[in-house]
């Protein structure tokens, strides 16, 4: 086989110049992608941008207008954004339910039978013996599936009971944790695995598993996410959805948006420098014309304007601009709690929780799916009741966002809900409100039912915004939200003259927003006074991938930098950001690079980043 460049003996999928619309809207216009074994890349856009839709096209899944695409393999593994909860599936099916070399092997079995069935000049040996091994290997796989169900739902944290549960009766994040043990079972045998928004619902540990897991895979990964958290872990490339186009940039989240910035940067100078000319040329143009009708020095002049490299635009960036108005200030202590306790019949949700929260606190309350986060503010502002003592300022002007969106009416609009609440009047208001969102036109006309989660998760923004508050708690506020929202959401907050309770299992906000954090787990919630990262012992320090290059040791060394001893004929990962720490050995013959190449966590100075 002839390969016209040296990446596409590795390469596994590439997509060229794809195309797809829905009637007139035009959902792709110019997509182009290469994946490569190793790969592992985020694909990223606002929502509606297209990234389903083109991850769902790289799968085959559904088919392009136009365009190209090539496969090198079938080895393919896929977690949807939507897990499988079809009524009357248990989860030993959804798990069950064949895809990659399993589907491959069925779809290849009923073509040999309609071959057969058919009959015609057909080698029958080949086919028969064909066909016996195919049906051998699906037995293989058939006899060892029970085993590989439990242990995969105990690798993500569910029992071997679930198995026989019905999927429409777990809670969103078991639901997604059942996909993921699906994709588990499928990653044995791929070559490639696609996810779609695999954070969603999961809480804070089992995102941290996979972030390990994903590192460790064999698979190639495309990952479409919000989580930039997750993305600035996993994603060595990262591929962006814009206008029907995509761009492909090489490193984490982070390194995109500084990338993005620039290039943003560049192109608005390089095109005011390119409109400032062509507008000079042109009024000399037009002056030579009106003062020497009788000559042709104009036109002299417009060839110098049509040979003018022309610069496009660059992209408009709509920005989403959201402030929270604090209310006049409660005291200094807010909120203080001691001994607290709340039970559901005779389950115990969390027991003697203290917690104290004082005037400018941000709290993030984080911690694993079922310990009772969003039940625990809830009693705090008095929505359920609680045993123990719970004081909260008399002056305390709560403002409550839940995570269910519960205040929202569905089978109102937008526009009708927002009317609601400043008055029915005041129509050109309530749609200067939404558009503030980045929601117009129809959208706000539909009724809420038929909005996405995104979509009604700005409405309830919205009505939060139009409250008089000094105490803001917050459910989940960034879920279902795509990065521009998110952004701007954490903005607000941090300008925000008020005190902060948010549960969240996004990072990047604990990070972002929350000067305090607390983990609720066992019962008991511990808190600490900085960042997620700070907590976990990173302070100043941001973890990232890199593609390592596998160098073996020529004799033993020592490196100086970590104090690490190597020996003659160890494997060595070395990282960009690490071949500083290993000059000494390269320059004196002890590493020799073998052309191997892998994924590899590094930790970085966020000092030094920002100053580079």
């Amino acid at each position: 086989m002839k390969y016209d460049h040296p990446y596409d003996l590795w390469m596994l999928l590439k997509a060229e110049s794809l195309t797809k619309s829905f009637g007139p809207l035009k959902v792709l216009l110019k997509a182009d992608l290469q994946i490569n074994r190793g790969d592992s890349i985020g694909l990223v856009g606002v929502n509606g941008a297209g990234k389903s839709t083109f991850m769902k096209i790289l799968l085959g899944e559904m088919r392009q207008d136009t365009g190209e695409i090539t496969r090198r393999t079938d080895r393919v593994g896929y977690l949807s954004q939507f897990p499988d909860s079809a009524p009357g599936l248990t989860v030993r099916d959804a798990m069950g339910k064949p895809y990659g070399r399993a589907e491959g092997i069925k779809v290849r079995m009923q073509e040999l039978d309609q071959s057969m069935a058919s009959g015609g000049d057909l080698d029958w040996n080949a086919v028969t013996e064909e066909y016996a091994a195919l049906e051998s290997e699906l037995g293989r796989m058939g006899l060892e599936d029970e085993e590989k169900l439990a242990e995969a739902l105990k690798r993500v944290g569910l029992g071997r009971e679930l198995l026989d549960r019905m999927m429409e009766t777990l809670s969103g994040g078991e639901k997604t944790k059942v996909m993921l043990a699906r994709v588990l079972i499928q990653a044995e045998g791929c070559e490639l695995l696609f996810l779609d928004e695999p954070t969603s619902h999961l809480d804070v540990d089992t995102v941290e598993w996979l972030e390990d897991y994903l590192l460790d895979s064999h698979c190639s990964i495309m990952v479409v996410s919000h989580d930039r958290y997750f993305l600035d872990k996993v994603s060595t490339r990262v591929a962006e959805i814009s206008n029907g186009r995509t761009r492909d940039y090489k490193g984490n989240y982070s390194a995109f948006v500084m990338k993005k910035m620039l290039e943003l940067e560049r192109q608005e100078k390089e095109y005011r420098r390119y409109s400032s000319q062509k507008k000079r040329l042109e009024d000399i143009a037009e002056e030579q014309h009106r003062n020497n009708w009788f000559s042709s020095l104009h036109k002299t002049t417009q060839k110098r304007i049509d040979k003018l490299e022309e610069k496009s635009a660059p992209e408009e960036r709509t920005e989403i601009k959201v402030r929270i108005q604090a209310a006049s200030k409660s005291g200094k202590n807010v909120i203080l709690g001691k001994g607290l306790r709340v039970d559901f019949g005779d389950r115990t949700i969390f027991d003697d929780v203290d917690i104290e929260v004082h005037k400018g606190d941000k709290l993030g309350i984080f911690g694993p799916n079922g310990e009772g986060k969003s039940t625990l503010v809830k009693a705090l502002i008095g929505k359920i009741p609680c045993q123990g003592e719970l004081w909260l300022a008399p002056g305390a002007k709560v403002g409550y966002y839940s995570q269910n969106h519960e205040r929202l009416q569905l089978h109102l609009s937008a526009e009708e809900q927002i009317l609601q609440a400043i008055g029915v009047d005041r129509k050109a208001e309530a749609r200067g409100l939404l558009a503030r969102m980045m929601l117009t036109g129809e959208t706000v006309e539909r009724p809420m039912s038929t909005l996405s989660g995104g979509e009604r998760a700005r409405v309830a923004l919205t009505l939060m915004l139009l409250e008089d508050t000094n105490l803001l708690v917050l459910d989940e506020p960034t879920n279902y939200l795509d990065i521009p929202v998110r952004h701007a959401v954490e903005s607000a907050l941090n300008d925000y003259d008020g005190t902060i309770i948010v549960v969240t299992h996004d990072r990047y906000l604990l990070d972002s927003v929350c000067n305090r954090v607390g983990e609720l787990r066992d019962g008991r919630l511990h808190t600490y006074n900085g960042t997620y990262s700070e907590m976990k012992g990173r302070k100043n320090v941001m973890e990232i991938v890199e593609d390592a290059d596998e160098y073996r040791a020529l004799s033993s060394f020592t490196n100086w930098v970590t104090g690490k001893k190597y020996s003659k004929g160890d494997r060595v990962l070395i990282a960009p950001s690490e071949l500083k720490n290993f000059q000494w050995a390269m320059e004196n013959e002890k590493l020799k690079r073998t052309g191997g190449r892998q994924r590899k966590k590094v930790a970085v100075e966020k000092i030094e980043e920002e100053e580079e």
